[in-house]
């Protein structure tokens, strides 16, 4: 007897998978245990701001004229833009000033968590871009 072409009546078995290797980032390494923070900055952060070719204040200055016209999801990205760029510059104060905005025009997108811990995303995001961007 010929084994059966479609194989009927026979379950197929799952391959072998063994569990995927955890895969650790640079970010993952610098936040260590604190998934908090690793979190925030994963939403929040730029990889390499350099490239960004606009400054804190024209970022800052275009999200407050779009907030003015009620266009506010652009002006959450651009103050996105700003507080990106200010988690680079490491200004603590302006992190909580752009994405308070950010929370505040768009309060379901995930900005808490850097508003809760905006010294501590700072720190981080300073040790990644000491070691990255030399």
């Amino acid at each position: 007897m010929s084994p059966s072409l479609f194989r009927r009546g026979e379950k197929e078995k799952p391959p072998d998978t063994e569990p995927e290797e955890a895969r650790v980032t640079e970010l993952d390494w610098i936040c260590g245990e604190d998934k908090e923070v690793c979190q925030a900055l994963l939403h929040t952060m730029f990889l390499d701001p350099r490239k960004i070719s606009v400054t804190i204040k024209d970022a800052a200055k275009k999200a407050a004229d779009l907030e003015k016209k009620k266009e506010n999801e652009r002006a959450r990205m651009w103050y996105h833009v700003a507080g990106g760029l200010a988690l680079w510059e490491g200004d603590t104060a302006k992190v909580k000033q752009y994405f308070g905005k950010c929370e505040k025009l768009a309060p379901k997108m995930g900005y808490e968590l850097i508003n809760k811990i905006p010294e501590k995303a700072v720190a981080k995001a300073q040790e990644y871009y000491k070691h990255h961007l030399k």
